[in-house]
């Protein structure tokens, strides 16, 4: 059995899958306090930016029905859009093109640009959805360019030893017992209308190094 028959067999199990996390995520925030820091004041038209290991922190985000999650349309993308959408939040669906396989990169994009010129907020792990670690990617960059949205830098952060994490490339982060934990957002950055390439690059390098130090708080 090839990997295109063994996923359309999963497909039929996606239902009851996403709805076993649902109920788990439900029980999962008993678990976890969360609190926020240097949240924006103006919370309209924003791109929050978070590493891949930290989407856990979406959930202490406030104003949910107004943020739009990026999503891969992958198999394990459904089952998560299903999971978050249960949860009151809005998904796009979509991820980077490969050269051999569309997989809705520029149709998402464009659909998060819409959903932000509507003054909601987007939010995009910038390393993901396949890493590699830490190595913010280009799409940020160009929804922020052509929006005028600020980026916020968020960290999911707590000083207890129970946040541990997976054996996955991006090492998510999950809480291993009752956890007190905090959002930190970042300063909003900004990218020009009139930015050239090494602008850009120079902005992905400050966004990495805000995120990293961030972390460290």
């Amino acid at each position: 059995m090839n990997y295109l028959e063994k996923e359309q067999k999963l497909k039929k199990y996606v239902p009851i899958i996403s709805t076993a996390l649902y109920f788990l995520f439900r029980i999962w925030e008993f678990f976890v306090s969360f609190k926020s820091e240097n949240y924006p004041a103006n919370d309209e038209k924003v791109i929050f930016a978070l590493w891949h290991h930290d989407q856990l922190c979406l959930d202490g985000i406030p104003n949910r029905n107004r943020l739009n999650i990026l999503i891969s349309k992958s198999l394990d993308g459904e089952i998560i859009a299903r999971v978050v959408e249960k949860m009151g939040f809005k998904t796009v669906r979509g991820s980077q093109n490969k050269w051999w396989k569309d997989k809705g990169g520029k149709e998402a994009t464009f659909e998060l640009i819409s959903r932000l010129n509507n003054d909601e907020n987007i939010a995009i792990t910038v390393d993901g959805p396949s890493g590699p670690l830490h190595q913010v990617k280009n799409g940020v960059i160009k929804i922020a360019k052509l929006t005028g949205a600020p980026i916020i830098p968020v960290v999911w952060y707590s000083k207890s030893k129970f946040l541990g994490s997976l054996p996955t490339w991006d090492k998510l982060r999950i809480p291993l017992w009752f956890l007190k934990s905090a959002n930190i957002y970042g300063e909003p950055i900004y990218v020009p209308e009139s930015a050239t390439k090494e602008e850009e690059n120079k902005i992905k390098e400050e966004l990495k190094n805000t995120l990293i130090n961030l972390s460290k708080k």
